[in-house]
Order: structure tokens, then sequence, then C-alpha cells
């Protein structure tokens, strides 16, 4: 699903970066929650996660392969902002380090795995699971199991139509594609086939497996995203096990995977539209050349530090796609780390602002309340003298003797 450079054209990418940026912009103030709730280190570790799984391929039965994205149980847990913001930095350095996905077509792959997927997910998963159902209860895990299927195929279709529309929207004056040769009729057949077969049922399991075990070892690391839903069925939830933390259990899931990846090096075939120019069947697509377009801008980033994830020259295969792993999950988790610190950094600066303006407003009321108490005072005083003047008066007109 990562769409490489070349295959969009450039006017769709600036349109889909237009897209993404406002989303980049909003998400940056809503991410606050999960940094006043202190799940910063779970925001990286599932930023880890998704960048490994997004390197894990799994086969598909039409000889190419397709892998999860696990930006639905982001969603679930911390938000879709911070599913957007987490999935978007794993995008980012799977195209800047090793060269998976476009660069130009950065933008274009945030509004689908980050956008798209995330916020569908979110969506389904609230539909299904209700407001009512406790955060412990079976059928939160059965829709977020729904709602992962759900948005990998949305994000699926969403690069579909982005691969599809290409032909007709740009080509030739003979009617030659100038950027992907694939016309709507081949890229959706193609693309859901893998999703709604593999790649989806690889996001139900992750994400349900994921929300499962948080309700069950630390139920209350959801209750920040789910407010006003009940945590259990009328129990207070048991505190989490002191020897398998969540956090152990996500870093040894996450060293599991680390030495699983190679698996994905297995996988007979590449994902459908990830291919190289020359590894396109012209003939298939009734095509002369490789479009010029795609020639030109494909491979436009020349920068990347493990290429494919593997080495320059394509030696010790195994041990590339493990360093890749390591280097991944390192970046990816550490960047989103300093990122979510920064946001809390600038959300208590802002607070002790409120906090001065509120401590000056409750002054200035005492201050009133005080001078109203002393006006209150002396008219008080005031009065007195006067009740005490008017009795002197009235003494005074009865002592004196009457005048004949």
């Amino acid at each position: 699903m990562h769409i490489p450079d070349g295959y969009l054209s450039p006017q769709t990418c600036v349109a889909a970066y237009a897209v993404a940026v406002p989303f980049w912009a909003v998400a940056s103030n809503r991410v606050s929650k999960v940094v006043r709730t202190r799940n910063v280190p779970l925001l990286a570790i599932l930023s880890a996660v998704s960048f490994l799984v997004m390197m894990f391929n799994v086969p598909i039965p039409d000889g190419t392969s397709a892998h999860a994205v696990g930006g639905t149980v982001i969603a679930v847990v911390l938000g879709p902002w911070a599913a957007l913001i987490a999935v978007s930095v794993a995008l980012l350095f799977q195209a800047l380090l090793f060269g998976d996905g476009g660069v130009l077509a950065y933008g274009a792959n945030v509004v689908n795995m980050a956008v798209v997927l995330p916020f569908v997910g979110y969506a389904v998963y609230r539909l299904l699971a209700g407001r009512r159902s406790p955060l412990t209860s079976g059928r939160r895990v059965a829709a977020a199991a729904v709602a992962g299927y759900v948005a990998i195929n949305a994000s699926a279709l969403a690069a579909a139509v982005e691969f599809g529309i290409q032909p007709d929207l740009f080509h030739t004056a003979a009617g030659a594609p100038l950027y992907s040769p694939y016309h709507l009729s081949q890229t959706i057949p193609a693309m859901m086939l893998a999703h709604l077969t593999v790649a989806g049922a690889a996001e139900a399991i992750l994400t349900a497996g994921v929300l499962g075990y948080l309700a069950r070892a630390d139920v209350r690391r959801l209750v920040p995203s789910h407010p006003g839903v009940p945590v259990t069925a009328g129990e207070t939830p048991a505190a989490p096990p002191r020897r398998f933390t969540p956090g152990r259990v996500a870093v040894g899931f996450v060293l599991l995977i680390v030495a699983l990846t190679p698996l994905g090096l297995l996988a007979p075939g590449g994902a459908f539209g990830e291919g190289a120019p020359e590894d396109i069947d012209l003939g298939r697509y009734g095509l002369n050349a490789v479009p010029s377009g795609l020639a030109r801008y494909n491979g436009w980033w020349s920068h990347s530090v493990l290429n494919g994830y593997g080495f320059s020259a394509g030696q010790h295969p195994s041990l590339a796609y493990v360093l890749s792993a390591v280097v991944g999950i390192a970046v990816v988790g550490a960047l989103v780390f300093a990122l979510a610190k920064l946001v809390e950094v600038a959300v208590r600066r802002r607070q002790p602002d409120r906090a001065g303006l509120a401590d000056a407003a409750d002054a200035a009321a005492d201050a009133a309340a005080g001078a109203a108490s002393a006006d209150d005072a002396a008219d008080a005083e005031a009065a007195d003298a006067e009740a005490a003047d008017a009795e002197a008066a009235d003494a005074g007109d009865a002592g004196e003797p009457s005048r004949v």
C-alpha cells in the first residue's frame, strides 16, 4: 500500500499534501490529551509496532504480498489524532531511510494509512461497541477486530482509486499514461483481493489482540480515550500484575516481531503497485515503454540508508532486514516520544499562564470585596454617629425647663 514516487502525478501529490497538512495541524493540538494522561511511552511503543507490522509482508494467493498497518489499534487505544501522528512518523522514516513509499507520494500515503485508516477504524469501533458496553466486555474486542478489517480495506480502496485515476487524468496526446499505467478496473481488484483476504485479517487480529490484552492487564490505560464508558460491569478494575506489566509485554512483543521480520522475505512477490518501473509487464498493459513521468520521478529520493530494507549489494538479507527493523523502531519510537514530550512542555507552559490569570482574577475579586466591606463599614459608622447625635439632641430637649 506504500505508493512509490512516480506512480502519482505531481498534481496528485500536491493535492494529497494539501489534505494531509490540516490534519497534522489539528493533530498537534489534539494529541495533548495523550501527554496529559501520561500515555507518551505507550504512544511511542505503538508507533514502533506500526512500523514493524508494515515490514511484515504476508503472501497473497495471486503471487503478491500485503501487510497490516496498526493504525486502528492506536486510534482505539489513544484516539485517532494520536494514531495520525504515530503512523505519519512511521511512514516518513520508511520513505526516508528505507525507500518504502515515496517522498513525493508521502502525502498520499499519509492520507491513506494515517488519516483514512485510523478515522474509519475509530468510527466503526465506536459504532459497534456503543457507549454502554464496559471496556472489559468482549463486545469491544469484537468491535475492534471488525474496525481494523474495515479500516484497512477503506485505506486500500483509497490507494486503488489514486492509482487507477492516473491513466485517465494524465496521459500523452496518443493516450499513453504518463504515470501509473493501471486503470481502476485493474487497481481495485488487485488491491482489494489482498486486503479483503489476508491483510484485513492481520489488521483485525492485531487490533483485537492488543485491545483485549489491555482490557485484562491494565484497563485504566483505555479510560482517557473512552470518556463516559463504564470500565467494568459494576466492579473495580484490578491492579495490573507486577511481573508481566503492559510495558514489559509490549517490549517483549516488539522484540519478538523484530526477530520474526525476516519471515517477510519469504513472501514470493511484492505488494501491488510498489514494484520498480522495470518490473512492470509492459505488454500486459499495452505499453511499449515505461511511462515517461514514472521513469522520471521514480527513485527521486536516492538517499535511503538501507534501501528496500537491505544492504546495497544485496548480501545477508535477513541480517539487513533485522537491522532495518531495529533502526526503524529506535528512530520512530524516539521521535514520537520527543514530539509528545514537546507537546507536554507546551501544555505545561500554558497551564501556569492560565493559573496565573485565575489567581489575578481571584485577587481582584478579593480586593473588590474588601473595598466593598470597607465602604459598608464606613457607612455603618456614619449611621451610628448620626443616631448618637440624634439621641443627644433628644436628651437635651427633654432636660431643658419649659418657659411660661
